[in-house]
Formats: structure tokens, sequence, C-alpha cells
């Protein structure tokens, strides 16, 4: 099949509150799956569901084809948002620790986790305990033993809380690396600017229901609203803005541009191709600016929730 993980109809109450309605997700093999949602929406709920740490009230979870079991633990890797080290052990010993718990022996884990050392240049903090260590260097230690198995499913939540932008930018080239060998990711933050960095598939939940799912660029492509970003120069500009706005929609702009003599939003209807407006401007003026407005995924998110 072409998805590794499919959750159906999955409901979880805690006592009288519903965390999760009858949500279903299907997450394709080898992609990176954004779960986004703003905070108490259920996401974390789902996760812990599919790492087995609470179970569904209702619905069921297949991975890789088959009902989620104790076993399949080991084919998961799961890093949570609130970090789960001993922080009075060392990082060498608690490392080979929690590869063993994931059924890697300790020779095989010792090899692992010399490349990721020698990889992210912390060998000398193999003997430090985890309290010496900064929350972003706590952080790269948790990814490591996270990735460590290789296992086929990969779900971070927040990965990149507590890292500066050198090392945020570390773990993310990383992540695509995982990928691009063959790992499938679930992908929990509120960086929207990460969601489209990484993400090739986004399912958005709100007030335990889902509310949106799909490829972010077909996404992208329903939320677009023929709309252009127009930037020109002319000796007469009050009358060039008057010439567009006798023809086309126009909106406030706010985007940057090198040369401010107009600047507008323009917006065409159905009946008009992009060719046929950028025509027309430049009929009227020089133009120096010219971009379709392709909505972001945090444009998305907030158009999404606030609708709903």
């Amino acid at each position: 099949m072409s998805e590794l993980l499919v959750a159906n109809a999955v409901s979880k109450d805690f006592g009288d509150f519903r965390a999760l309605n009858k949500v279903s997700i299907a997450v394709p093999k080898g992609s990176i799956f954004g779960l986004l949602g703003p905070n108490g929406a259920g996401k974390t709920t789902l996760i812990r569901i599919i790492n087995q740490i609470t179970m569904p009230d209702e619905g069921s979870v297949l991975l890789d084809g088959h009902p989620l079991k104790q076993e399949h633990i080991r084919d998961i890797g799961y890093l949570p948002e609130e970090r789960g080290l001993y922080k009075s052990m060392r990082v060498g010993e608690q490392a080979l620790y929690l590869a063993q718990l994931k059924g890697m022996s300790k020779s095989e884990a010792k090899n692992q986790l010399k490349y990721w050392f020698d990889k992210f240049e912390i060998s000398d903090w193999w003997n430090k305990k985890i309290q010496e260590l900064s929350k972003g260097q706590a952080q790269k230690i948790q990814f490591i033993v996270t990735v460590l198995h290789r296992p086929k499913l990969l779900i971070f939540d927040e990965p990149f809380s507590g890292f500066d932008p050198i090392n945020a930018n570390l773990i993310k080239d990383e992540i695509l690396k995982l990928r691009e060998e063959g790992a499938t990711v679930i992908f929990s933050t509120h960086r929207m600017e990460s969601v489209e960095e990484l993400c090739d598939h986004i399912a958005l939940i709100h007030k335990s229901n889902k509310v949106l799912d799909g490829n972010l660029i077909d996404i992208k492509r329903q939320f677009k609203s023929s709309t252009f970003e127009v930037g020109l120069q002319s000796n007469n500009s009050k009358v060039v803005i008057e010439e567009i706005k006798n023809k086309f929609d126009v909106l406030p702009a706010t985007f940057k541009n090198v040369y401010d003599d107009v600047k507008l939003n323009v917006k065409i209807t159905p009946e008009t191709s992009p060719n046929d407006l950028l025509s027309f401007l430049t009929s009227k003026a020089e133009v120096h600016h010219f971009v379709e407005v392709i909505p972001s995924s945090n444009d998305i998110f907030i158009q999404t929730v606030k609708n709903n």
C-alpha cells in the first residue's frame, strides 16, 4: 500500500471532553506529513495514540497495512515536545540504554552513536550529564536517540524548540536526508515557515476535528485568489492607478518593492489570464514587480481556523 500510517475515524474522550472526534489521516510512505492545529486542538492526543501511550475509544490505526500492535513501537521514533531525558545520567550511558530499548544490540548502538556524535561534532559530550548541557544541546541528544534505530516512522513534535537558527537548519537538513533514505515523517509544529520548507502533505485539526487535509501544493491551489502583486514606475502614477482600478479589482498592498512609485495588489477574474493583466500593465507603465500571491501555510492555517 502507498500509505505507511492510516488512522480511521479515531475518537478519544477524557471524561466529558472529546479530544478527538472521528479523525482520519493517511500518511504516504516516504513523505513528510505536517500535523497542524492550534494549542489544544487534539494533535498531541493523536500522536500519543500512534505511539500507544494511550488508546483510542473509537476507530483504528494501521501501520504499514497492519493493525497497530505493541511490537510496532520499534518501528517508530518519537521526539516529544516535552523532552524526556534523565538529567543525572551521562549522555553516552543514556543513549546506549535508550537504543537498546528500541531493540538495538549494544555494539550496533555504539557504532551508530559514534556516527551521529562525529557528525554533530559532539564526541566530547559522551561523559557529560544531561543537566550540564544547554537546552539546545540536550535537544541534539534527544534527536539522535529518536532516529538512531532507523525506524519506518519518525514523529517530531516541535523538533526545533530550543535551537538557534544554525542548529535548527542542521536538524532540518537531517530530517530531509532521512526522508530521502526512505523514512516517513509526521511533523507537528507551530512554525509555519518550517511547514513550507519540509512538508509534502498536511492535516489541520481544530477543536478535535480534522478541518483540512491533503497535498500542500494542491491545498495552496485551492486557497489562491488570482491576486497579483504589481510594482510599477510611471510619470503619471495617479492616472495609471485609476485606469487599473477601472478594469480590475485593486486591493491594499503590503509587499516590499524596490520601486515604490506604484504598488498594488490586483485581482483578476476567471475570464482574464495573467498574461492579459501583464499586457495591460506594460501598456501603461514600466513593470518592475509582477508576482502571483500564493497563500502561505500560515495564511491557510489562520483562514481555516477562523472559518471553523
